[in-house]
């Protein structure tokens, strides 16, 4: 998660972000980004090569924004069940937020062939939750019988897929709290030791 002090880096991206959940990737052009930042289009071509390198660079701004969030809610919670219910409870409010800009980031990624660098982008976050369960592995909260690198990835993309589901997909037949009760008790039974 790369963050610039750069203050037109994040105007720019700011302004990517705006225009293009206003009219899409397809309709929006790199004047049209430029000039919601107030900036001129040289600049845009200082910090990205094109209007489709923006998104991997607003997809790190959204995970910064998520994980941010969630290391800020987890402060002084001990058990690995709380940091867990955080982690889904701050994730589907996101999600619900950018829920425009997160398809755009796979659509943009996809049309990019960039899993690497979706894989680097994430990267902090799935360090970061190695640690939580090494540390719930010693406090023997959960089993200890896994690979906690494969766990830590597995248990983000499952938390962001069952509320991108929630909230792109239509037709849900649970509530909300419902749906992350369930998402919470699927990776409980998972990792729960007896």
């Amino acid at each position: 998660m790369a963050k610039s002090s750069d203050g037109k880096y994040n105007k720019i991206l700011q302004a990517a972000i705006e225009v293009i959940s206003e009219k899409g990737l397809d309709k929006t052009s790199i004047s049209d980004i430029v000039k919601k930042a107030g900036i001129a289009q040289g600049t845009f071509y200082l910090y990205f090569s094109s209007k489709n390198a923006l998104i991997p660079a607003i997809a790190d701004n959204l995970l910064t924004i998520t994980f941010e969030s969630v290391k800020e809610k987890v402060q002084g919670k001990e058990t690995f069940w709380d940091i867990l219910e955080i982690m889904i409870n701050e994730t589907f409010i996101i999600t619900n937020e950018y829920k425009d800009i997160i398809i755009l980031c796979y659509s943009g990624l996809a049309i990019d062939y960039s899993m690497e660098k979706w894989e680097t982008i994430y990267q902090p976050y799935y360090n970061w939750l190695e640690d939580i369960l090494n540390k719930a592995i010693q406090h023997n909260e959960i089993i200890e019988d896994m690979n906690v690198k494969w766990t830590a990835k597995t248990i983000i993309n499952l938390v962001e897929n069952a509320s991108e589901r929630f909230y792109i997909s239509q037709g849900q037949d649970d509530t909300l709290e419902v749906f992350k009760a369930e998402v919470f008790n699927f990776i409980k039974r998972s990792l729960f030791r007896p």
